[in-house]
């Protein structure tokens, strides 16, 4: 069930013919057993805090619900589900949380690095998880518990495939421009753009094109952002300051802030068409389908749902998940409505590409990628 908290507890594919996409280091999240399996400790119970985002954000807050939903249902217990109204919610959610005996709990982003990493050292007898950090607050490289897994995904890889069809669909329209901003300067949010830029690159490199790329400077790591995951005025002004450099696609990095752009390109009245981030976005929410060139993924729903099975049978590993291309940890969407407008051999091409990352042949890198 989902609940809100203040002081106290008050309840509680692939790419269609083209990328797979999905999960993390070591083993990969496999899909739940479909039949109904009672967890190997009776008391265990899983819980989830948002962040300030919410569940409704269709984006990586409501994946891990999702992922979370899905694990209480085989399991056959009910998780404990808290949304957080502001960043002050934080540590009072999940002090709550660990009041009503909760066994496991997962921090939904990285702004509750310093909340988890506080509660794991005063709980050490309790597992936790976080989604997007390490809960590394003292700057050492390493979690700051041994209790505290690691959910982490290089989004650079899919980000990198989804910049090459971006700058083909914009050479295609004519424009030879697409743009990218972001919501928080913040690892999880320019791990996007970094691979989003560089993909762009190599599409002018393999086909000696002269598709550009607004909104973010790799080199610099300087870029527009809304400052916040809301879709509100500051994100649509954001989001008409790439729109009227004459971009063909643009890139909102950060929950939310995707309906801002859309209501920004509507009112335009141009043709520009938009990629998702983290959720296949045409699906998520319909609304925009008919703007969704293709969607970057992080498949954070099976990421949580194997981290709380594995819980739930005793195995909880704190060895951090990264999700890659090679574990089908991230990836493309399908293009959906797209999909016959595409250039001609565009999805050979993301094929092609993608098996080249995950051989090592092509090395995309960003300052933010999991180390």
């Amino acid at each position: 069930m989902t609940i809100s908290l203040t002081k106290k507890l008050i309840g509680a594919t692939v790419a269609a013919g083209v990328i797979v996409a999905l999960a993390g280091c070591g083993t990969a999240p496999a899909p739940a057993s479909s039949g109904a399996a009672k967890p190997a400790d009776s008391n265990f119970k899983p819980c989830l805090v948002s962040d300030s985002g919410g569940f409704n954000d269709k984006s990586f807050n409501e994946s891990a619900k999702n992922g979370m939903d899905k694990a209480g249902k085989t399991l056959g217990v009910k998780p404990l589900e808290v949304e957080s109204k502001s960043d002050n919610d934080y540590k009072s959610n999940i002090d709550a949380l660990i009041a009503g005996k909760c066994t496991l709990i997962i921090g939904v982003g990285f702004k509750l690095d310093a909340a988890i990493a506080a509660a794991a050292i005063a709980n050490p007898k309790l597992n936790f998880g976080i989604i997007d950090s390490i809960a590394d607050p003292d700057g050492d490289g390493k979690p700051d518990a041994p209790n505290i897994k690691p959910i982490l995904f290089d989004t650079a890889q899919a980000a990198y495939l989804g910049g090459y069809a971006a700058a083909a669909w914009s050479a295609q329209a004519g424009g030879n421009k697409v743009g990218t901003f972001g919501g928080m300067q913040i690892p999880p949010v320019t791990i996007f753009m970094d691979g989003f830029v560089d993909g762009v690159k190599k599409y002018d490199e393999d086909k000696g094109g002269k598709v550009t790329s607004v909104g973010w400077d790799k080199d610099s790591q300087k870029g527009l952002f809304t400052g916040a995951f809301q879709a509100n005025d500051v994100a649509k002004q954001t989001a008409n300051s790439v729109l009227g450099q004459g971009v063909d696609v643009i890139f909102p990095v950060g929950g939310p802030i995707y309906l801002s752009a859309s209501a920004a390109v509507k009112d335009s009245g141009k043709k520009t068409v938009m990629l998702g981030v983290d959720s296949d976005l045409a699906v998520a929410d319909p609304s925009v389908a008919d703007q969704i060139l293709v969607s970057v993924m992080k498949r954070i729903d099976d990421a949580v749902n194997t981290t709380v099975t594995e819980a739930a049978k005793g195995t909880f590993d704190p060895t951090p998940y990264v999700g890659t291309l090679a574990n089908n940890g991230v990836g493309l969407s399908p293009f959906h409505s797209f999909d016959s407008k595409l250039p001609k051999g565009l999805k050979d091409e993301l094929t092609a590409l993608q098996s080249k990352i995950v051989k090592g042949d092509i090395k995309v890198a960003s300052p933010s990628s999991p180390k």
